[in-house]
C-alpha cells in the first residue's frame, strides 16, 4: 500500500519531466547572447513598436520545430541523414559546412559576451572568462554521459527567468506596450524592415533545427526505444508529447524575446539610449537608468543563457558533420568511439573562444552567421517540408495539412528575411 501511495505521489513530477525536454531547451537556447543583443537593439532602437514581431514568429517557430522534432523521432535518424536521402550529397555538405561556419562565429560572440558580462559583474579579465566557460561547455559534453548532462541543460533554462524577472523590476506603462503589441503602427523605413528581418532571421535558425532532431533520436535511444515508423500501431502518445514540449518550449522563448524588448524599450528607449550593439552594453546601458539589481539580473541572464547555448550550437554542427558523413553522432558514447563527434564539439568552440583574439568585431561576426544561416535555412526549411509530407519517409505519422501551411508559410517568410538580408548586406 505505501508503494502504491509513493508511485503515485511521484506521478505528476514524472510526467512534467517526461513532456518537457528537447524542445524546451531549443527554445531556451534560441534566447543566447546573440538573440538578447538584437532583442536589445529593437527595444531600444524603436521602443514598444516591434513586440508584435514576437506575436509574429511564434506560430511559425512552433510549426517548423515541430518538424524538426517529428522527423527526428519518427525516422529515429537526425535532420542531415534524413535530407541526404533527398538530396545530393555535395549539395548536403555545403550546407553543413555553412551551418559549422555559421555556428562557430555564433559560438565566438556568445563566449566573447559571456566573458565581457562576468567582467561586468565581479571584474576581471574578459578572455580569462572566456576561457572559463569554452573550457566548461567542453568538458562538460565530451566527458558528461548525455543522461546526466540533458538534466544540466534542463536546469540551464531556469536561467532565462532572470529576463522576466528585469521586466518587473523596471517601470512599464503596460496599456502603451500592449497597445502596441497588439495593434502595431509600423515605421516605413530601411531600419524598421531590416530590425523586423533580424528578429525573424533569430527566432528561427538552421541550428535549432538540427539540434531538436537530434535530441529527439538521443532520447529515443537512451530509453530504448524504436522509431516510430517502425511501430504498427500506437505512438500517438508520442507525438502529443513532441507537441506540447516543442509548443511550452516555443512559447517560453518569446516569452523571454518579449521581456528583453519590453525592458529595453521602457528603460533605454525612454531614456533616449537607441544605439545598443551587444548584450553587454544593453546590461552596462541598465544599469545608470534602472539601478545595480536590474544590471546584475540582465548580466548574470547572459551568462546562463549562453552556458545553454553553447553546447547547442556546437552540438548541432557536431551532429550534421557526423550525420553527413556517417559517424557516430550521439552525446551518449563515450569519447574515443566518436572520435569525429566530439572533435568536432571540441573545434567549434575552441576556435570561437581563438576568434575572441583576432580583434573581429562581435558585431561583424554575428552579421556574417546571420547571412550564413540565411543561406542554410531556407533550402534545409524546404527539404524538411518536403520530408514530414512524405508518406514513404514518415509513414503514418506524416504532418497534418494545418502543420504543412504553416511550415511553408513560415519558409516563405525566412526566404524573404534572406533575400532582404542580401540587399541590405549589399546596401553596406
Amino acid at each position: 500500500m505505501t508503494e502504491t501511495i509513493r508511485s503515485e505521489v511521484k506521478k505528476p513530477k514524472n510526467l512534467v519531466l517526461r513532456l518537457l525536454g528537447p524542445g524546451l531547451v531549443t527554445g531556451a537556447a534560441d534566447d543566447d547572447p546573440s538573440g538578447i543583443a538584437t532583442y536589445s537593439q529593437a527595444g531600444a532602437q524603436f521602443g514598444y513598436g516591434l513586440l508584435w514581431t514576437v506575436f509574429l514568429t511564434t506560430p511559425f517557430m512552433i510549426a517548423i520545430q515541430l518538424v524538426s522534432a517529428r522527423i527526428g523521432r519518427v525516422t529515429g535518424k537526425g535532420l542531415a541523414a534524413n535530407v541526404m536521402e533527398l538530396a545530393p550529397r555535395w549539395l548536403v555538405l555545403a550546407l553543413i559546412f555553412l551551418l559549422v561556419t555559421a555556428n562557430t562565429f555564433n559560438i565566438a560572440a556568445d563566449i566573447a559576451a559571456m566573458g565581457e558580462s562576468l567582467s561586468l559583474v565581479i571584474g576581471g579579465l574578459n578572455h580569462e572568462h572566456a576561457l572559463i566557460f569554452a573550457s566548461v561547455s567542453t568538458l562538460l559534453q565530451v566527458f558528461v554521459p548525455y543522461r546526466r548532462y540533458s538534466p544540466v541543460l534542463k536546469f540551464l533554462t531556469l536561467s532565462l527567468f532572470a529576463y522576466v524577472a528585469t521586466a518587473l523590476t523596471v517601470r512599464i506603462p503596460w496599456s502603451t506596450a500592449l497597445l502596441a503589441a497588439i495593434w502595431p503602427s509600423p515605421v516605413i523605413n530601411a531600419d524598421y524592415f531590416l530590425m523586423v528581418v533580424a528578429v525573424l532571421g533569430t527566432t528561427i535558425s538552421p541550428y535549432l533545427f538540427f539540434w531538436q532532431a537530434s535530441q529527439e533520436v538521443e532520447e529515443m535511444k537512451g530509453k530504448g526505444r524504436r522509431p516510430l515508423r517502425e511501430l504498427t500501431k500506437g505512438g500517438v502518445t508520442e507525438i502529443d508529447r513532441i507537441e506540447i514540449d516543442t509548443t511550452v518550449g516555443m512559447i517560453f522563448s518569446n516569452v523571454i524575446a518579449f521581456s528583453i524588448i519590453l525592458t529595453t524599450a521602457a528603460v533605454l528607449n525612454a531614456h533616449g539610449v537607441t544605439n545598443v550593439n551587444s548584450a553587454t552594453q544593453a546590461a552596462e546601458a541598465l544599469r545608470p537608468l534602472a539601478g545595480d539589481f536590474t544590471f546584475v539580473l540582465f548580466a548574470l541572464g547572459i551568462i546562463g543563457t549562453g552556458l545553454l547555448a553553447i553546447p547547442v550550437l556546437a552540438g548541432a554542427a557536431a551532429y550534421g558533420v557526423a550525420e553527413a558523413f556517417g559517424w557516430q553522432a550521439t552525446l551518449q558514447a563515450k569519447a574515443p568511439d566518436a572520435v569525429g563527434f566530439y572533435t568536432i564539439i571540441a573545434a567549434a568552440t575552441v576556435i570561437g573562444f581563438g576568434l575572441g583574439f583576432t580583434g573581429i568585431d562581435a558585431i561583424h561576426m554575428l552579421v556574417w552567421s546571420a547571412v550564413l544561416n540565411g543561406i542554410v535555412a531556407v533550402p534545409i526549411m524546404a527539404m524538411m517540408m518536403v520530408i514530414v509530407a512524405n508518406a514513404g519517409l514518415m509513414g503514418r505519422f506524416r504532418a497534418s495539412s494545418r502543420l504543412v501551411v504553416l511550415g511553408w508559410i513560415g519558409t516563405g517568410l525566412m526566404a524573404m528575411a534572406v533575400i532582404a538580408l542580401f540587399w541590405s548586406s549589399l546596401a553596406g
